[in-house]
């Protein structure tokens, strides 16, 4: 038997063992979204559609500058808010604070600045407030620095930098998770999550917040990461992408929608259609 013909019957019977294995996908490189996927079905697939976990923090900003930057964009849009803390930064030719990357001036440097001055970049009278106490509480030490700040406990941040004048819990989780990079946090008061919570679950209304909290113990210690992905949601909804919500839904309390007023009863509203028929306008048009 030739050398060809000999290699053509060893391939014809070659077992079915030797072939190539399939290649099995490579494991994401951060355990969240597994971790969520095996926890909450309906979540795991908002990650299927949307893809890789991608909340990346910017470490490094001091406390200060990254709370200010927080009060310069309460009640604006992205656009508005940038142009009005560029100018109030520019207030300041030699700023001694911030970082090397974001020059920023130091809480001693606001404090002396006049408020009109601060105004005269576009901040309301509340939040030249909320900045100058800011600055002073800086100086004072209930705003650690940065390295202070990294060794306390999620719920310390927020009970110390809640004292400032216009610093809520939602502005100290937002720096929880996208400056300190602390993996489980839940904004359960953010609107973007509870709308990708209602969307993603097929609900009717929104969450109320303690129920999403509850609902949200189930994703620890991956929470940042959940609020990541029903903010997704939303984008996820809008393209059309979104999968399918489980019907039923879970049972979460929801808020309560705000009562139409009732509707005039039948003899008032026969009445004011006489009335309008008899207006001397209804005359001229007729």
């Amino acid at each position: 038997m030739s050398t060809a013909k000999k290699a053509r019957t060893a391939k014809r019977v070659a077992p079915q063992s030797a072939s190539a294995p399939k290649p099995t996908p490579a494991p994401s490189a951060h355990p969240a979204p597994r971790h969520l996927s095996a926890a909450d079905p309906v979540l795991g697939g908002v990650i299927a559609a949307a893809g890789p976990y991608g909340l990346k923090p910017e470490p490094g900003r001091p406390p200060f500058l990254h709370l200010a930057r927080s009060i310069a964009h309460q009640q604006l849009n992205g656009t508005a808010a940038q142009t009005i803390f560029r100018r109030f930064i520019e207030l300041f030719p030699e700023p001694a604070g911030g970082s090397p990357e974001m020059p920023f001036p130091s809480p001693e440097q606001v404090l002396a600045m006049s408020e009109e001055k601060i105004r005269s970049a576009g901040f309301s009278g509340s939040k030249t407030a909320a900045v100058k106490d800011l600055a002073a509480q800086t100086l004072k030490g209930v705003v650690p620095d940065l390295e202070t700040l990294e060794r306390l406990e999620n719920e310390a941040i927020i009970e110390r930098l809640t004292t400032v004048r216009g610093i809520g819990r939602w502005t100290v989780e937002m720096m929880l998770m996208f400056q300190l990079g602390r993996p489980d946090v839940l904004p359960v008061a953010d609107f973007g999550v509870c709308n990708g919570f209602r969307l993603a679950y097929g609900l009717r209304g929104m969450p109320k917040p303690a129920a999403l909290a509850a609902y949200g113990e189930r994703w620890a210690p991956h929470r940042s990461a959940a609020a990541w992905y029903l903010w997704r949601a939303v984008d996820l909804s809008r393209e059309g992408r979104l999968p399918p919500a489980p019907k039923p839904g879970p049972r979460v309390l929801l808020v309560k929608r705000k009562a139409k007023p009732p509707s005039p009863p039948k003899a008032a509203a026969k009445h004011a259609a006489v009335r309008k028929r008899k207006s001397p306008r209804a005359r001229k048009s007729s």
